[in-house]
Formats: structure tokens, C-alpha cells, sequence
């Protein structure tokens, strides 16, 4: 990455300028980079809830639990809560934020707790999503509802990559930390049947600002031809260029 586009980036992804000090204005920053990390990941070039908090020459957990990690761990959990950001295991598998309207242009499904079952998702997946039709439950109620932690998490991050279910708070537990409220995502935000991927990649480019069709595709779970395909229709309405190489916000 040349040294220009990264300063770009710097400035499009909040690292640069005022600290993020409070909930709305994490709630501002996942609205206007439409999806972030909750901690920067070594191979993941994209925005971070982490560096725009802390700035980029700090390093998480460097000391323990400080300020600023008690602020986003905190914020992982309100935010959905409060229905200002989807957080789930979606960017590389790892704890991510999505804004409503593009979580909106995401999503792969009508919008209803029975979602689920149009898509091909394995029993414990399955499961889950049945036992929190009605309301959200604690990650421990889940896991001893599947009966086995490694089969549990991996049915969690296959919803949460399918966006199906968030978190929503926590539960005191009485000892230890927290734990996190798992809810349907329909529940908690406004989404069903707006699926437009070429929002979502409008959106992905004006963070990116540049980007080629193998990142496109990486991050939304899309084959690279469709990735490309949409890259180009940006082209021919004038939103972006294309160099042979890479796409470039216009």
C-alpha cells in the first residue's frame, strides 16, 4: 500500500483527528465506514472500532484491560443492543460491525425469526436460531443447549457469517465476566427482503477507496466473479475507474 492511499485511508477510517470517546460517536463511525473490526487483524486492511479509538500506534490488551479496551468490549454488546450496529464473526471471522443500512443491503433473507430454515445451515445452527425465536439468550444457555462448546461456536459463527443473529447486551453472571445475549438479528434491526449488493459495494469502495474484486469478495463472502461484476457496473455509472488493476472511488 503507497504511502498516499494509506494516509487516505487513515483519515477515511477515523484514525486520524479527534478520539472516539463515547457510544454515539462509535455508533457515527461504524455509520460512516459502514463496517469495521472490533480489534485491527494482521491481514485484514479495513477500518477498526480499536484505531479509531485508541489510534493506531496502540495495541490492545498491551497492559491489560485499560480505558480503552473497556470501552469497545463494552460497546461489541450496547451497540447492537441499541440497534446502531450489527456486531458479529463476519469480517474474516472476526469480531466486526456493520452499519443498519448496509446490514440492510446485506442481508440474505426476508426478515423473519424463521429465516433460518431457507438456508442451508448445519443442526446446531439450526437450533440456536429456533431457541431464540422469542427472545435472546445468554451464549451459556446456548452452549449447554447444544451440549458441546466446539459445535456451539462453530454454529454461532455460521449464523453470525450469515448475519442471522447478533449480540444484544449481556447478562450479569454472578461471577466472571458477563455473558453475551445472542438475538436474531431480525429482532433487533430492520432488515428483510432489501438485499441491493450494489449498494454494498458502493459502500464497500467509498471506504476503501481503492480496491480490486479479490477484496470485494473476501469480505462479503462473494465469488469473485460476482465481486467483479459489480465493481463494473460502478464503472459504467461513472462512480468508479478502473486501471487494469484496481478499482478507484471516482
Amino acid at each position: 500500500m503507497d504511502a498516499e492511499l494509506g494516509q487516505a485511508r487513515a483519515t477515511r477510517w477515523w484514525v486520524r483527528g479527534r478520539r472516539i470517546g463515547s457510544i454515539e460517536r462509535a455508533a457515527a463511525f461504524v455509520d460512516d465506514v459502514g463496517f469495521a473490526l472490533l480489534f485491527p487483524a494482521p491481514r485484514a486492511v479495513v477500518p477498526s472500532l480499536w484505531e479509531a479509538v485508541a489510534g493506531e500506534d496502540e495495541e490492545p490488551f498491551g497492559t491489560g484491560m485499560g480505558k480503552n479496551e473497556q470501552r469497545v468490549w463494552t460497546w461489541k454488546d450496547e451497540l447492537p443492543r441499541r440497534g446502531l450496529a450489527w456486531y458479529g464473526a463476519y469480517l474474516g471471522g472476526r469480531g466486526s460491525f456493520l452499519s443498519p443500512t448496509l446490514l440492510k443491503a446485506l442481508y440474505p433473507a426476508a426478515g423473519e425469526p424463521t429465516d433460518h430454515k431457507f438456508l442451508d445451515l448445519s443442526p446446531a445452527a439450526h437450533e440456536i436460531a429456533g431457541a431464540i425465536t422469542n427472545e435472546p439468550l445468554p451464549s451459556a444457555t446456548l452452549r449447554a443447549l447444544i451440549g458441546d462448546r466446539s459445535r456451539y461456536q462453530r454454529a454461532i459463527v455460521e449464523l453470525q457469517r450469515n448475519l442471522l443473529v447478533t449480540t444484544a447486551g449481556v447478562q450479569e453472571t454472578g461471577s466472571g465476566w458477563p455473558a453475551a445475549l445472542i438475538a436474531l438479528t431480525c429482532s433487533q434491526f430492520d432488515v428483510g427482503g432489501t438485499t441491493d449488493h450494489t449498494f454494498a459495494t458502493g459502500r464497500f469502495l467509498d471506504t476503501m477507496l481503492v480496491t480490486t474484486p479479490g477484496e470485494l469478495a473476501r469480505t462479503y463472502r462473494w465469488p469473485v466473479a460476482q465481486a467483479r461484476a459489480r465493481l463494473d457496473d460502478l464503472v459504467d455509472a461513472g462512480q468508479a475507474t478502473y486501471d487494469g488493476r484496481q478499482y478507484r472511488k471516482s
